[in-house]
């Protein structure tokens, strides 16, 4: 009997400790409504464009561009008439490989010399719940063409570390390296790259 009840009580108390152990919820909440209005700007350090592109066929090869400015102007009262422009550093770009690194940097591909910033600036904006559809132009190698971004709201809320107003995106797009110039290896290195972003704006 009392090894049953014991048993009982150790299984309680693991429980109990089980249910103590499990993280608070994240701080931000994906709700458009819970949005403060106002102008925000880039939080660089946690924004990035994560790219990709097709290498001979044989695998997928990822980069990453960071250290980004720029503003959004934002009211959930009036969601269409958001307004975002991001600068983007080519200087920021990050790959595993010390070759490949400088080779994106020459004249081959973004000739960062001439060419250090690409930006994007949004010309329209369709809001459906936590979703948009985000139309806008994006300059790169002295190049602007059109880019569409299929963007999600991710969260909102007080940065519990600054206590500064934060909102958060993820967002896809594609584009052709060609249009920009960049068709260096094409078709052996795929024209068409994938971008994947997460974007954290501050008010």
């Amino acid at each position: 009997m009392r090894k049953s009840l014991a048993l009982v009580a150790a299984i309680a108390l693991a429980g109990t400790t089980a249910i103590a152990a499990q993280p608070k919820a994240a701080p931000a909440a994906a709700a458009a409504a819970k949005v403060q209005a106002g102008s925000y700007k880039v939080d660089p350090n946690h924004t990035q464009v994560i790219w990709s592109v097709d290498h001979f066929g044989f695998s997928r090869l990822y980069g990453m561009v960071g250290g980004m400015s720029g503003t959004l102007d934002i009211d959930p009262a009036r969601p269409n008439a958001a307004k975002v422009a991001i600068d983007i550093p080519l200087s920021g770009l990050t790959v595993t490989s010390p070759g490949f690194a400088k080779h994106l940097a020459t004249a081959d591909l973004f000739d960062v010399a001439s060419f250090p910033t690409a930006r994007f600036v949004s010309r329209s904006v369709a809001v459906r719940g936590n979703q948009a559809t985000i139309a806008g132009d994006l300059t790169l190698r002295g190049v602007t063409k059109p880019l569409t971004l299929a963007a999600r709201l991710h969260g909102t809320g007080a940065n519990p570390m600054n206590k500064k107003q934060t909102v958060g995106f993820s967002a896809t797009a594609k584009l052709k390296r060609s249009d920009f110039n960049l068709g260096y290896a094409v078709p052996n290195v795929s024209d068409e790259v994938n971008l994947e972003i997460t974007a954290a704006f501050e008010k």
